[in-house]
């Protein structure tokens, strides 16, 4: 089963990069048998979404290379864990053109959603679920929120630096459900 970690912010000095790589680390602790993979947005610079018709609906498409990079990447997983701040409370716009940009990659697919930031990403959550529907993605039922300054409790290489315990078990219980709907989703996919 391969499971990618999105880091959902570009900015340098991130804090979301820290967070991704200790969730990435946990999920390979949750998960032996799982092939886990950080997959980080600053890799791809792409546009911002230019497509004349939605990916969708366009069976003719011609994606610029740095487009098409991203889409095979992303096409490669069974299961997702996106890693979102929260912005102005929202999800970046990085992350909305990089959705913006998928047809059906993400489609029947499960997703877990982990945000961070004063509200723990509970606004970033919410309206990534929106947007994550709309690229028929399977969006799991809970989230995992982390309150507050995301680098202040981890380090860039994603060692935390304070008690993380509850966050980890809720993040634990959101990997098991992710991993049960990848293996039952599988074959549909």
């Amino acid at each position: 089963m391969k499971i990618q970690v999105i880091v959902g912010s570009t900015r340098p000095g991130r804090a979301t990069l820290g967070v991704a790589r200790w969730v990435a680390a946990q999920v390979r602790l949750q998960a032996p048998e799982a092939q886990v993979e950080l997959v980080d947005l600053a890799e791809y610079p792409m546009p911002f979404f230019n497509e004349p018709v939605s990916p969708q609906f366009n069976p003719s498409r011609q994606c610029e290379p740095v487009v098409q990079a991203w889409l095979d990447k992303v096409a490669q997983a069974d299961g997702y864990i996106v890693v979102t701040p929260e912005y102005n409370r929202s999800f970046p716009a990085v992350l909305k053109n990089a959705l913006d940009f998928l047809d059906f990659q993400f489609s029947e697919k499960p997703v877990v959603l982990v945000g961070h930031g004063s509200t723990g990403g509970s606004h970033a959550v919410l309206h990534l679920r929106s947007a994550l529907a709309g690229v028929q993605a399977i969006s799991m039922p809970a989230a995992t929120f982390i309150l507050g300054m995301g680098g202040k409790l981890f380090a860039q290489d994603g060692t935390p630096k304070a008690d993380v315990e509850g966050i980890a078990s809720s993040l634990g219980r959101n990997v098991q459900s992710l991993l049960r709907f990848a293996a039952a989703l599988k074959p549909a996919t």
